[in-house]
């Protein structure tokens, strides 16, 4: 058979005419929404991805190797580590960096929110809130930030995650560990992790991730659940999915450090006497299933998490607050005298100026109800004293 033209389309070899008739109506009952994933796909790209990550722990235990093992980026190569003598005195301080990745035309603006001082006092009775404070006060300016009548560019700030580092020398969660994770489990999602998993033998992993596991369930502390999978998933997400969930916490090893094991293979790992661990190898540690949970899998599950039921949490709190007799002038006072833990001056916008303009849109609300009610009812009319003279 040749090739034959009919309505301007082309029939393939082999083509029978009632398989052209057949694409013709598929063509015409065609409408274009299995496209719609695309415009999203295109607007994402353009548009980029944040992700706020909080890091936090002993120091020590190589938070800032991991996260540069992580991102494959250095953030920390301006960093000053104190004097062991500076440190008995050094209290918890907030820093926050930022740097943008691109793979692969993704572009995505990750903030590193730190927390160096962490447990190196000799006191660190309530050393945890500045902590709790910097993630409230994130929760506060994006509430502002909503609140206001440019909502179109918020910037977004709040914490989405926390690696939560355990010192692998322990029995589990030590008193100051249990403290700062019951602070912090409603306000953040917690990933809790066993740092330098090097120095343990394989039972002894195993071990501690159970007695961290019990302990966690005991002190009745909420860490992050990874959401259940679609029937319709592919066996492999659900077997990467189930290794991810039994990883936890995580046993992991950092290191920016290519080493050769045996002398021919390149690998990132530490090199000891007795051999060499490589970090990308699952059965040293559970460093590639953090990455894939925490970049490749869950990304955007954390962020709905913190925007869904965290911050609304937040919220809800706020709003009831306000809510009570008495209330609204103290909170006022507090949010006017309180001041961001970065140090960076933050746009205020008083509660009482908030609830104004609120209350002025809703009467202009109300004045655009009341004049569409009496021009529906104008228009009635005439159109019932129209028929009434066509009927005469």
């Amino acid at each position: 058979m040749g090739l034959q033209w009919g309505l301007g389309k082309k029939r393939k070899w082999g083509e029978t005419a009632g398989a052209a008739t057949a694409s013709r109506t598929m063509d015409k009952e065609y409408v274009g929404f299995a496209a719609l994933p695309n415009q999203l796909h295109r607007k994402s790209v353009k548009k980029g991805f944040d992700f706020t990550l909080m890091v936090a722990g002993e120091s020590g235990l190589g938070k800032s190797t991991l996260i540069n093992s992580l991102f494959l980026t250095n953030l920390y190569e301006d960093r000053h580590l104190p004097e062991a003598s500076a440190r008995l005195t050094q209290t918890l301080t907030i820093e926050r960096r930022g740097v943008e990745i691109e793979e692969g035309g993704i572009k995505v603006k990750l903030t590193l929110v730190d927390t160096p001082g962490f447990g190196d006092s000799v006191d660190c009775s309530d050393c945890w809130l500045p902590v709790v404070r910097f993630i409230e006060e994130q929760f506060e300016q994006y509430l502002r930030d909503e609140s206001g009548l440019n909502r179109k560019n918020i910037q977004d700030s709040r914490v989405h995650c926390c690696l939560y580092f355990i010192s692998p020398f322990g029995r589990g969660l030590r008193p100051l560990d249990v403290a700062f994770l019951r602070a912090v489990h409603e306000k953040v999602n917690i990933i809790p992790v066993i740092a330098k998993a090097d120095a343990l033998m394989p039972k002894e992993t195993q071990a501690l991730k159970q007695r961290i596991r019990d302990q966690l369930k005991e002190e009745e502390i909420n860490i992050y659940q990874f959401p259940d999978c679609d029937s319709d998933e592919d066996e492999d997400f659900k077997r990467q999915d189930a290794e991810m969930k039994e990883s936890i916490p995580f046993a992991v090893v950092g290191s920016c450090e290519v080493v050769r094991d045996g002398g021919t293979r390149p690998v990132r790992g530490r090199r000891y006497s007795w051999g060499t661990v490589e970090v990308e190898n699952p059965h040293h540690c559970d460093f590639l299933n953090l990455r894939r949970m925490l970049v490749q899998t869950h990304l955007q599950d954390l962020k709905e998490v913190t925007h869904d039921i965290l911050y609304e949490g937040y919220r809800a709190s706020c709003l009831q607050s306000l809510a009570r007799p008495g209330a609204r002038d103290r909170a006022s006072r507090s949010k006017l005298s309180r001041q961001s833990a970065t140090e960076i001056p933050l746009p205020m916008l008083p509660l009482a100026e908030t609830e104004k303009l609120i209350r002025e849109k809703d009467e202009e609300l109300r004045r655009m109800q009341e004049m569409l009610e009496k021009m529906q009812a104008q228009m009635q009319q005439s159109q019932t004293q129209g028929e009434q003279s066509d009927a005469l």
